[in-house]
């Protein structure tokens, strides 16, 4: 279990394609705090610690991606040279400082618009029909395991909408955000409360 607030950035610097992909990423982080078969979130995906290395604040670790995982999370994730927003999973007495997030990606989203407003980025993402109904105004979402508030959500009339997020400079210096542009691809995972009440939703209706 996550929480959506990213401790550090890491950078694929190896892969290999075995039955599975094996990744290795480095990262600012002690290794003698990443314990093997530990949870990690890399940009909202929820992976398993394989192999660990290095020294403190210079650490790296191996996952294994499923072919599962890699058709859903955005295009060139798992390249030599992408970065990563990293968050450990929670720990007993952590505190619960973003929203409850799973690192199970739902969608994957389109930034549609990207701007500066004030100190802040306003970025806008479009989210595909499967996603529309689980996006509310004032309500949580995970853009590339970030947690974040959504601002406001436009219908379309192709059933999908666009929502749109403020970016403080804060978030924007100390993960990936802050490199969005129009065009570019984002990992979603709509709030586990919005999951389950829409699937009590439908199982109403069909009573």
């Amino acid at each position: 279990m996550f929480t959506g607030i990213v401790t550090a950035i890491g950078t694929i610097i190896s892969r290999e394609q075995r039955g599975d992909l094996r990744v290795r990423i480095a990262a600012p982080l002690d290794p003698a705090r990443i314990d093997i078969g530990a949870s990690i979130a890399c940009s909202g995906v929820c992976l398993t610690v394989v192999e660990r290395g290095g020294s403190k604040g210079d650490a790296w670790f191996d996952v294994d991606v499923s072919s599962e995982s890699v058709s859903r999370t955005k295009p060139g994730m798992w390249d030599e040279g992408a970065r990563l927003n990293i968050e450990p999973s929670l720990r007993v007495g952590d505190e619960l400082g973003g929203h409850i997030v799973t690192g199970h990606v739902d969608s994957v989203g389109e930034v549609v618009k990207a701007h500066k407003s004030g100190d802040s980025w306003r970025i806008a993402i479009r989210a595909r029909v499967e996603m529309a109904p689980f996006i509310a105004e004032k309500g949580s979402i995970t853009v590339d395991g970030v947690s974040l508030t959504v601002n406001d959500v436009r219908d379309r009339s192709d059933q999908t909408c666009d929502f749109l997020l403020n970016i403080i400079p804060h978030t924007a210096e100390v993960t990936t955000l802050g490199a969005l542009d129009e065009g570019s691809k984002v990992n979603l995972e709509i709030d586990v409360l919005a999951r389950y009440l829409k699937r009590m939703q439908g199982l109403a209706s069909q009573r």
